[in-house]
């Protein structure tokens, strides 16, 4: 009997060498303030071989940085140049991947919700990731506003990639403004992969940074 060599997969058909498959499961993350990387608004792959190694980084809300972000199993690559080289691809495509991978992802994914006589609180913590950056999505900020407003100013706060979490503030309850900071300090100080422990503030569907005072 003839034999042939065993089949073996072709590296072009992984996510790192290959755009079709990275297209179906890269997403956005966000990192903390400061974080270093390529100017992914900018980038073009005429020169984009001049820095490899280095992560894309997109300007996000409130200062924060987007990155993007190539999953595995116990491990995660950060896109950068080479891999853009690599597809054939530029950043603003990776980008629409990468935020629509978020949209389907963030439809499946539960909230908890948890309302306690006038303070209502609402967070995602499913540990795959993708929990901060669902506040990316505006349907995501559209629901935070719908369910929290009608309690006062709606605070938001992402101290690390596995929270997303938001509460309505009374007028009248600057108890729970100095709570909810305090819980946000606390997760992003014991957390592995932190990202902000301000806290922000709903308004007109962007985040900005929350003055208490302003009440």
């Amino acid at each position: 009997m003839e034999r042939h060599p065993a089949p073996r997969l072709a590296a072009s058909l992984s996510p790192e060498h290959d755009w079709g498959a990275a297209a179906r499961v890269v997403h956005p993350s966000l990192r903390p303030v400061g974080t270093g990387g390529i100017d992914g608004t900018r980038l073009h792959l005429s020169y984009s071989n001049g820095v490899p190694g280095r992560p894309l980084v997109r300007p996000g809300p409130v200062g924060l940085p987007i990155v993007y972000v190539i999953p595995g199993p116990g491990f995660e690559v950060l896109i950068g140049a080479d891999h853009l080289l690599a597809w054939g691809v530029g950043p603003e495509q990776v980008h629409a991947a990468a935020m629509a991978n978020l949209a389907i992802w963030s439809t499946e994914a539960a909230w908890v919700d948890e309302v306690r006589g006038h303070r209502h609180v609402v967070w995602s913590d499913w540990g795959q990731g993708m929990d901060a950056a669902r506040i990316l999505l505006a349907d995501v900020r559209h629901r935070l506003a719908t369910d929290l407003a009608p309690a006062g100013r709606v605070l938001v706060a992402m101290p690390e990639r596995d929270l997303l979490i938001a509460a309505g503030l009374a007028p009248d309850d600057e108890e729970f403004a100095a709570l909810f900071a305090d819980y946000v300090a606390d997760r992003a100080g014991g957390a592995d992969q932190p990202i902000d422990r301000r806290i922000f503030e709903m308004v007109a569907g962007e985040l900005r940074e929350f003055a208490p005072a302003a009440f």
